[in-house]
């Protein structure tokens, strides 16, 4: 069930990275609607030997499978992190940004958040990378490369959210960057701090995260991501 997860951040393609995967899918937490602090932390050289992992170093890879950069960033990861206020993608961004917000990703997510975390001996070890992201990524110095045919999926104008129907904003909840995603009308609503494993523990799910991840794949995107306010069905 894990390799058909649309949009998951971790990149699942040796049989060593499925196996890390079925252990912590399903294990982010519920991104609440303010940023990620600063609490975890991990060295440069630490990042260097994941992203060697990941993509062979190359902090620019696009290969058109979904992930982008050196850290292999899903395009909802790298939003939900806010790595969108460097560029639009990963791969568009500098190392040093895609190390910052790899940080918050780390922080929201734990190292479980990369299939490489372990052979780069990635953990929230308090050091400060001391990386210096700036205010724009290399979007603006090379060209553009093919965009995914998940650009259309632009967040609206705060004039089309107004003109839009009322009932409409019912149906949705507002992601930290702004997006907006399907509420759903299932029993249980989503707490900040709720992953998919706590709830099917807490809820008594038979089949676990896996199984409430299924029930609700129309409007949960991400079994690593999901938002306060989405309301899930629990059978």
């Amino acid at each position: 069930m894990l390799l058909n997860s649309k949009g998951k951040h971790r990149r699942p393609s040796k049989a060593t990275r499925i196996a890390t995967l079925a252990g912590v899918t399903g294990a982010a937490v519920a991104v609440p609607l303010m940023g990620a602090t600063n609490a975890s932390a991990a060295s440069v050289e630490t990042w260097d030997a994941v992203a060697q992992c990941e993509s062979g170093g190359n902090w620019s890879i696009n290969t058109g499978n979904g992930y982008y950069g050196g850290l292999q960033f899903s395009q909802s990861s790298w939003a939900a992190a806010g790595g969108t206020q460097y560029a639009s993608r990963a791969d568009l961004a500098s190392k040093d940004q895609q190390i910052a917000t790899a940080e918050k990703l780390l922080d929201m997510q734990g190292p479980g958040a990369w299939a490489c975390a372990g052979a780069g001996g990635l953990t929230n070890d308090g050091v400060d990378p001391g990386v210096n992201p700036g205010g724009s990524g290399q979007s603006e110095s090379k060209p553009e490369q093919a965009q995914p045919e998940r650009q259309a999926e632009q967040p609206t104008t705060r004039s089309e959210q107004r003109e839009a129907p009322k009932a409409e904003s019912k149906k949705t909840v507002t992601t930290p960057t702004g997006d907006k995603v399907k509420k759903g009308d299932g029993e249980y609503k989503v707490k900040a701090g709720d992953t998919l494993s706590k709830i099917a523990q807490k809820e008594d799910v038979k089949g676990g995260w896996s199984k409430l991840f299924k029930l609700n794949d129309d409007i949960v995107e991400d079994a690593n991501l999901i938002f306060p306010g989405q309301q899930l069905h629990l059978k």
